[in-house]
């Protein structure tokens, strides 16, 4: 099992586009053995300390094997709607790792 963690900074005024983004892109995750085990929208006040920007969002997903992530970023659905996460995603960080 692997774990992917994102933490996701939006262009302000895009959310509804990101919203559009993820509609279509969450539900892919399932054809490749994912899940998304959280989706977090935290405020200012869930932080306790920071020496970063607060993110728009916080994913953590789980895929079964690497290539099944490999696969899901590779997918065609998910491809075509890239433009969308070009346009409302001013960057993120994606932190991968296993359990220990």
């Amino acid at each position: 099992m692997i774990y992917i963690t994102q933490l996701i900074y939006i262009i302000e005024g895009q959310e509804n586009v990101f919203d559009e983004f993820e509609s279509v892109a969450i539900p892919i995750i399932l054809k490749y053995n994912g899940r998304l085990l959280l989706r977090v929208r935290p405020t200012a006040s869930n932080f306790i300390e920071t020496h970063m920007d607060q993110p728009y969002e916080i994913h953590l997903i789980e895929f079964e094997t690497q290539q099944d992530f490999d696969n899901f970023m590779k997918d065609e659905e998910r491809k075509n709607i890239l433009h969308l996460k070009e346009q409302s995603i001013k960057t993120s960080m994606l932190i991968k790792g296993t359990e220990v």
